[in-house]
């Protein structure tokens, strides 16, 4: 059996869907890419048990059949390959011969039947169809805050809610909390929770065309998207997420109008003098129409300043820095609002003009409190 087809279309698929693969495992064949071979494409599959890669392209075969293939193999053979189609020639000793230009390659393959089926889409199941930039966004601008450690697995991921055509992604770890909203056409209701792996995948393979579309499959274990060619399959957390919405303040007893590119520099240099050993938090006073932000550490201490529109009494925080610059650089808004209610309650941080955006950063007490 012997396929060709385009090295740089190949080459791009395998990259893809390597990214459900195993680097290590137990078992050699989910270190591989499933190759399902047809008259006039080729289907490439990825899967590690939790998530799953799947797409096609075209290709001539002289037959049918499939084989399993080291991933990182086979996508360095590709790459290193001169020529603008390759020829995947398969032998009769469980071996391919791999082919492009003057150049060829012959290497081991794995039994296709050793290789885990994939969850599979339910034929009723309802579409949840949302703009690729826009899925992109909500999930790029969220993700920051889903939690690190395994102290509580479903916070691991992030929340997918739909309620009357409005669809929220939340993440929270504990210390913050990001929500983003965003009016789609869907008349359901659903609620999902959906791992950070997975979505961190999915937000670097959607692209920024408007007139492209996500579609979204749900199950009651996994989460189907289907995109560009490709279908994206998860498993989904399960677990009862927090009931984020009691704790989103509505107003502030302090209320800030900042320029939020003024307060990212000086929050960076802030950061100069922070790192993973020495986690001192940043000491923000909003007085008078100006944020004073000091920091010491044992590198050193600096003190810096930026006009304000203060509305209300004066407010003396201390946060995380990067906790704080997270969110900030989240929005894509000339100036953020700032709403406090004590110096030991979250901050709440939203666009202004808007709140598709809503995050929360809880303060770290200070040391002369």
């Amino acid at each position: 059996m012997t396929i060709i087809c385009n090295s740089k279309e190949l080459y791009e698929a395998i990259i893809n869907v390597s990214k459900a693969v195993f680097e290590k495992s137990t078992l050699l064949v989910l270190e591989g890419i499933k190759i399902d071979v047809k008259e006039t494409y080729i289907r490439l599959t990825g899967y590690d048990l939790e998530i799953g890669i799947q797409t096609e392209l075209k290709a001539k075969s002289t037959g049918t059949g499939k084989f399993v293939i080291n991933a990182r193999l086979m996508a360095e053979i590709v790459k290193k390959l001169d020529s603008e189609e390759v020829t995947l020639e398969v032998l009769d000793n469980q071996q391919i011969k791999v082919s492009g230009g003057d150049t060829q390659y012959t290497v081991m393959f794995m039994n296709a039947d050793d290789f885990p089926s994939l969850p599979y889409k339910e034929e009723n199941a309802e579409i949840i169809s949302i703009a690729q930039p826009v899925l992109k966004s909500m999930i790029t601008q969220t993700i920051f805050a889903v939690a690190q450690t395994d102290a509580k697995p479903v916070l691991k991921g992030e929340l997918f809610e739909i309620e009357n055509n409005v669809l929220k992604i939340v993440a929270i770890d504990g210390y913050r909390l990001a929500i983003r909203t965003e009016m789609i056409k869907y008349g359901g209701t659903a609620k999902f929770v959906v791992p950070a792996k997975a979505l961190n995948e999915i937000s670097k393979m959607l692209k920024d065309d408007d007139e492209l579309s996500c579609e979204i499959y749900l199950s009651k274990k996994h989460v189907i998207f289907e995109f560009s060619g490709y279908t994206f399959y998860s498993r989904l957390i399960e677990g009862e997420f927090h009931n984020y919405k009691g704790s989103v303040p509505s107003t502030g007893s302090t209320e800030i109008i900042i320029d939020r590119k003024e307060f990212i520099t000086s929050l960076e240099r802030a950061s100069v003098l922070i790192n993973e050993r020495i986690k001192s938090p940043v000491k923000c006073v909003f007085d008078k129409s100006q944020l004073n932000i000091s920091c010491s550490t044992p590198v050193g201490k600096i003190s810096d300043r930026i006009n304000a529109d203060i509305t209300g009494p004066m407010m003396e925080i201390g946060f995380n820095c990067k906790f704080l610059l997270d969110p900030i650089k989240s929005i894509s808004d000339e100036k953020v609002r700032l709403l406090m209610n004590g110096g030991n309650l979250p901050m709440k941080i939203i666009p202004v003009g808007e709140e598709r955006f809503t995050f929360l950063v809880l303060p770290v007490r200070l040391k002369s409190e």
